[in-house]
């Protein structure tokens, strides 16, 4: 296979494959780690970049996840705004540790915020979340590529005798899909 014999439609079918392997990455490392950074980038292509990655790599063919600095910026947002890939990243994922509450709980949520002034929102509703009895930990990760194509993976914490739960839908994070996209935007 020559490089660059791929186009950017064959890369979504390996995006799922290389999302869960940022997981599973940062699985090993255990709960409580930073928000994390991840170029995806053609195996091939770093191959013939760095031939002595070969026999590291278990096959040469896919999309290699390289991870990134941690972020440490309370902001991430703000932080997502500033990133721009360079073109030979074809996409990238984002692996973030939050919170997840059962639907019942968003009144609750609504009411602790409902006087709180925009400054103080955001803080507000992260004490709140993680005071709730029902709250559950998870991790979330979200892969995109340039040509569009996203993959969202949820892991959550296990409870107990209950063990991790995996759950992968398109749906789980549109905002964060949207915001790591307009870093693969060359014209943003």
């Amino acid at each position: 296979m020559e490089i660059g014999e791929n186009t950017p439609s064959d890369w979504s079918a390996w995006l799922p494959a290389a999302t869960r392997e940022v997981e599973d990455f940062l699985s090993e490392a255990g709960w409580d780690q930073p928000t994390q950074l991840f170029a995806l980038v053609p195996t091939i292509e770093l191959v013939a970049a760095e031939p002595d990655l070969a026999e590291r790599l278990p096959a040469a063919e896919g999309l290699t996840p390289i991870a990134q600095e941690p972020l440490t910026d309370d902001d991430l947002a703000e932080t997502l705004a500033g990133i721009f890939w360079p073109d030979e990243v074809i996409g990238c994922a984002l692996a973030q540790e939050i919170v997840v509450l059962p639907p019942e709980a968003e009144a609750e949520l609504d009411k602790a915020v409902a006087d709180v002034d925009a400054d103080e929102l955001n803080q507000v509703a992260v004490r709140v979340a993680q005071q709730h009895p029902d709250r559950r930990d998870a991790r979330l990760v979200v892969g995109v590529l340039r040509s569009g194509q996203y993959c969202c993976l949820l892991r959550l914490k296990g409870t107990g005798d209950t063990p991790d739960e995996l759950v992968e839908h398109p749906d789980l994070a549109p905002n964060m899909v949207n915001a790591l996209l307009r870093t693969l935007d060359i014209d943003a």
